[in-house]
């Protein structure tokens, strides 16, 4: 357990509140909600302060809408006064109790993230010969409350904190479709009333999620004592170099979440050869190179296209267009794919006098009224 002292006044420290609005903000500061918070600053955080102090808090309802990204998933949007409250939470709260993370968990974290796991797993790759990728069944939809307050409460010792982090969990919409698993020994009127499920778009949710996962990864460290596993959210790789150790590994990890309330996707659990690669986090890796997943170059030139139909559209500009190509830019040229990008970025001009179209030439460049042209990169 973890005393956190004096935490629950540094949540409360005004630079700490001001530090949060900032980071609550930054890349939306055009909306209407954040513009009028923002044009009472002072009274907003005062009023959070207050409610915080007095244990009056709580959050707002939800905006809930649907997104695309490989599946469709239901992101929940809290207001933005809670999103002030959860950064200034996470601020305090997130560089303590990540120490008690292990290493080969790269979700939400400093110096790690997606590229480092998949850097990890080609080391790996190139030691042992079969991969083992598993992942939970609806994730965030199938996290019991009751146990996730009891993790929290063995690694925080801070009553106040704890309180928030409780209201946070317990304002928790109901999944949209409710994934209730009756498990040996469950009485039927409990298990209708158990609250599930945490919303995927609230700050605290991913930070929640590696806390409910993390007595799983110290079991498949220190008792099954992997050497090479990571996990990235629910996605978790393990490697060794006999397929029938990966399924006892795998069969004693089934049994453990079980008590957790939480199970392995059944159809998303396969062994491979490292050798015939395997899907990594949004990349196809092998032990000699890493390429993008497939359908990844196919679904950005769909993307780039209406893109482009939008600046011709004057619905954006060339601003609000950059971002969504350096970004997806920076994901691919993490794995061998300098081809790829040039060819899909020759084929689609950003223009103001004509209609978006395929580039003659292929010159790889934004174009704009009157021949300006911008390099992408």
């Amino acid at each position: 357990m973890i005393p956190l002292q004096n935490t629950w006044q540094s949540i409360l420290d005004w630079e700490n509140l001001l530090l949060a609005y900032r980071k609550a903000r930054r890349g939306k500061r055009n909306q209407a909600e954040i513009q009028q918070f923002g044009f009472d600053l002072e009274y907003e955080l005062t009023s959070i302060r207050q409610a915080l102090l007095q244990k009056t808090y709580q959050p707002g309802g939800f905006r809930q809408f649907q997104v695309c990204d490989r599946k469709i998933r239901l992101i929940s949007a809290a207001p933005f006064r809670d999103r002030v409250v959860q950064h200034a939470l996470m601020n305090q709260v997130e560089p303590v109790l990540d120490r008690e993370f292990i290493p080969d968990s790269y979700a939400s974290r400093k110096l790690k993230g997606v590229h480092v796991a998949v850097r990890q797993y080609r080391v790996w790759a190139n030691r042992y010969a079969y991969a083992l990728k598993i992942d939970i069944s609806r994730y965030f939809d199938s996290m019991d409350h009751q146990i996730l307050k009891q993790k929290l409460a063995r690694l925080i010792a801070d009553q106040d904190v704890l309180w928030l982090f409780n209201t946070i969990i317990d304002s928790s919409p109901w999944p949209a479709h409710p994934f209730v698993v009756k498990y040996p020994g469950d009485d039927l009127m409990d298990l209708a009333q158990r609250a599930i499920g945490l919303p995927l778009g609230n700050l605290t949710s991913q930070f929640l999620g590696n806390v409910y996962l993390n007595d799983l990864d110290y079991f498949i460290k220190e008792t099954l004592q992997v050497p090479a596993y990571l996990r990235y959210v629910d996605d978790m790789i393990l490697l060794a170099d006999d397929k029938a150790t990966l399924w006892d590994w795998c069969k004693q990890i089934e049994c453990f979440l079980a008590k957790e309330r939480i199970g392995i996707h059944p159809r998303k659990k396969m062994l491979v050869p490292v050798a015939t690669g395997l899907d990594v986090l949004g990349y196809r890796v092998f032990p000699d190179k890493t390429r993008l997943s497939r359908g990844s170059g196919y679904q950005f030139r769909r993307k780039l296209k209406h893109l482009a139909k939008a600046y011709h559209a004057n619905r954006m500009t060339l601003a609000e267009i950059k971002p969504h190509v350096a970004g997806w830019l920076g994901h691919a040229r993490q794995a061998d794919s300098r081809g790829l990008c040039k060819a899909i970025l020759a084929q689609v001009y950003f223009s103001k006098g004509d209609a978006a179209k395929r580039s003659p030439g292929g010159s790889g460049r934004f174009v704009e009224q009157q021949s300006t042209e911008l390099a992408i990169g």
